[in-house]
């Protein structure tokens, strides 16, 4: 079997804003396919500490066994790595306050699981409606799309996936129920909201987009590691987070304008860093890419 194709955005501009130094202790809460980790795990040294958190089983193993392929090149020089796998909105239940030199969140889609057609995150391949991050997790894309009511539907996809055509669309869905494969659902979807000028991605993109986000309460998630973030980082400790929308990136905003406020953060990018037109050419699913860091500067004290 073919060792599975996935290129970390931002990677050059992640390691930069995380200032990883050898010895350190680092958080990547969006393990993946351990792209950025394995780039971590080279600066970190032999005295470094690397803890990996994944709520999809399928992309933690394959990590570890990139990360162990990576500890047999290193040799000595490899961290310590501790794999947690769970969701990240947990990392305050396992990891200690003013404990980190960094923490990273790639809230990105791995290229592995929209290519995974059973998994049934992408209308690229057809398969069941899931979009589950974790198997264990018992709500549904297909559960959503059949069960919901329209009214409900159409504010789903209006305020998830930013689709200004979403009442016509969740009106369609109703009507063609039972929807069990991503094939149908994108067939329905794009004949209720067919493409129009201009439009540079497929027209059930959107709608995708919000069921995926609500199956996986990713909002929520993104919001509980906001919440701890701050309070797990050491003094000069950096947060670094990647968007790939603008619900997403508006939270990582508000928030790092909040506790830069209080004082407790410095905001180490005025304007979020985005991919050079070289790395959109060389991997695509760059171009959608924000990130933002910032560094804690003092301790609160409550």
């Amino acid at each position: 079997m073919a060792e599975p194709q996935h290129v970390p955005v931002l990677l050059e501009a992640s390691l930069e804003y995380l200032n990883v130094r050898r010895g350190g202790v680092v958080v990547d809460a969006t393990l993946g396919y351990a792209g950025h980790s394995s780039a971590i795990a080279r600066r970190l040294g032999p005295e470094g500490k690397l803890i990996a958190f994944d709520r999809d089983e399928q992309a933690m193993a394959r990590a570890k066994a990139r990360l162990a392929a990576l500890a047999e090149e290193l040799g000595r020089e490899m961290p310590t790595v501790e794999f947690v796998p769970r969701a990240f909105s947990e990392i305050a239940k396992v990891i200690e306050p003013r404990s980190l030199d960094g923490l990273l969140a790639d809230f990105g889609m791995s290229s592995m699981q929209l290519d995974e057609a059973h998994r049934g995150f992408s209308f690229r391949a057809d398969g069941p409606l899931d979009m589950r991050m974790d198997p264990r997790s018992e709500l549904t894309a297909e559960q959503v799309v059949n069960q919901a009511d329209e009214e409900d539907l159409a504010n789903l996809i209006y305020e998830y996936g930013e689709e200004r055509r979403s009442r016509r669309i969740a009106r369609a869905v109703v009507r063609a129920r039972p929807i069990q494969t991503t094939a149908e659902l994108a067939r329905v979807v794009s004949a209720a909201a067919p493409s129009m000028k201009g439009d540079k991605i497929h027209p059930a993109t959107r709608t995708f987009q919000a069921l995926r986000i609500r199956v996986n309460d990713e909002l929520g998630e993104i919001q509980s590691l906001l919440k701890s973030a701050e309070s797990l980082l050491k003094v000069g400790g950096r947060v670094v987070l990647i968007s790939f929308h603008s619900l997403e990136d508006r939270l990582v905003k508000d928030k790092f304008k909040e506790a830069a406020k209080d004082g407790g953060l410095e905001v180490l990018t005025k304007k979020p860093v985005v991919a050079s037109e070289e790395e959109s050419l060389r991997n695509p699913r760059s171009r959608s890419a924000k990130l933002r860091a910032a560094e804690k500067i003092f301790v609160r004290r409550r």
